[in-house]
C-alpha cells in the first residue's frame, strides 16, 4: 500500500504513520504538503494519505480542512490515529539558548510552542517552513545560530542537537491523523470500537436567528451526540460559512442517517467526510 503524508522524512505525521502502521510495511510518500499528499489519493498516485486533523492544542488543522471542503471531494475519511506530539528546540550544534537569533518551524509548531518561545526566546525572530522536518534540515544547512523547533527523529536524522526537549505548551498535547482514501473505500477494521462519523454542511438559506440551532437540533431529535463543530469561511463574501461537524455513530446506523436526512431539508450543502472507527 503506498501512503502520502506530510514530508519530508522526520516530520511528525511520519512518527505517527510508522507508529501507526507498525505490523505492515506501506511503502512511504512524502509530499510537500498536506494538499498534496490528499491530492496523490485523489488522482491514484497514492493509496491512503496520513494527515493531521486536530491538535489538542491548537484545535482543527485549516489545511486538512480546507483540502477537503475545496479541493478534493473524491476521497473519504476512513480511519483514525491519535499520536503524542513532543517538541524539541533543535540546533545545528550546542549553543546557549540566549544566542539563537531565528526560530523555524511549521506554524503548527510555533502556535503548540507559544509560551516557550514567548518566556525562552524572546529575542528570536519566528519564521514559518513547510514542515517541521524542513525546519530542522535549514538549521543543519545554516552557520548562523538557528534554532528549530521538531522531532527528535528529525534531529538524528539530520545530525542536530536537541537543546531542550519537551517545550510544547501542554505536557498532554496530541494530535488526531486520519487515513483519506478514495471515495466509497470501506473502512477496515473497528472490531468493538465506537464509530465516528464527520461531516460538512453549508448555506442554512435565508439568514435568520436560530437557523443554525434547527439544523443542529436534529441531531438531538434522534439522540446523536456531536463531539465538535467547527465554522470555516466560504468563498464568496464575508459572512459565508460552512461548518465542520464530529459526531458518534456510524452513518449507517438509523438514528445518524435520519439526522443527517433531516439536515438536508435545512442546509443547501451536506457532504459525509467519512465513517470510521474511533482511535482507542
Amino acid at each position: 500500500m503506498r501512503v502520502a503524508y506530510l514530508g519530508p522524512p522526520g516530520t511528525f505525521t511520519e512518527d505517527a504513520l510508522r507508529d501507526a502502521t507498525r505490523s505492515a510495511a506501506p511503502e512511504l510518500m512524502p509530499a510537500p504538503s498536506v494538499y498534496a499528499a490528499i491530492a496523490a489519493v485523489e488522482a491514484g498516485e497514492a493509496d491512503r494519505a496520513f494527515v493531521p486533523f486536530e491538535n489538542s492544542i491548537e484545535g482543527a488543522v485549516r489545511a486538512t480542512l480546507d483540502t477537503l471542503a475545496f479541493e478534493a471531494e473524491g476521497v473519504s475519511l476512513v480511519g483514525e490515529h491519535d499520536f503524542p506530539i513532543s517538541h524539541c528546540l533543535i540546533a545545528r550544534s550546542e549553543i546557549p539558548l540566549d544566542r539563537i537569533e531565528v526560530v523555524l518551524s511549521h506554524p503548527q509548531g510555533t502556535a503548540q510552542c507559544a509560551r516557550f518561545l514567548r518566556e525562552e526566546l524572546p529575542g528570536a525572530d519566528v519564521r514559518a517552513a513547510s514542515s517541521t522536518a524542513e525546519a530542522v534540515r535549514m538549521v543543519s544547512e545554516e552557520d548562523a545560530p538557528w534554532g528549530a523547533l521538531g522531532a527528535a527523529s528529525a534531529a538524528a536524522l539530520y545530525a542536530c542537537t536537541i537543546l531542550r526537549d519537551g517545550v510544547e505548551d501542554e505536557p498532554d498535547n496530541i494530535t488526531r491523523f486520519v487515513w483519506v482514501a478514495p471515495a466509497g473505500t470501506e473502512p477496515a477494521g473497528g472490531g468493538d470500537a465506537p464509530w465516528r462519523t464527520s461531516l460538512i454542511f453549508a448555506e442554512l438559506g435565508e439568514d435568520r436567528p436560530g437557523a443554525l440551532v434547527d439544523a443542529l437540533q436534529v441531531f438531538s431529535i434522534h439522540g446523536v451526540n456531536l463531539t465538535r463543530i467547527e465554522s470555516r469561511p466560504r468563498p464568496g463574501g464575508l459572512g459565508r460559512y460552512m461548518f465542520f461537524v464530529d459526531l458518534e455513530g456510524q452513518d449507517a446506523s438509523a438514528p445518524v442517517s435520519k439526522a443527517i436526512g433531516e439536515l438536508r431539508g435545512h442546509a443547501e450543502s451536506v457532504r459525509v467526510l467519512g465513517s470510521y472507527p474511533v482511535a482507542l
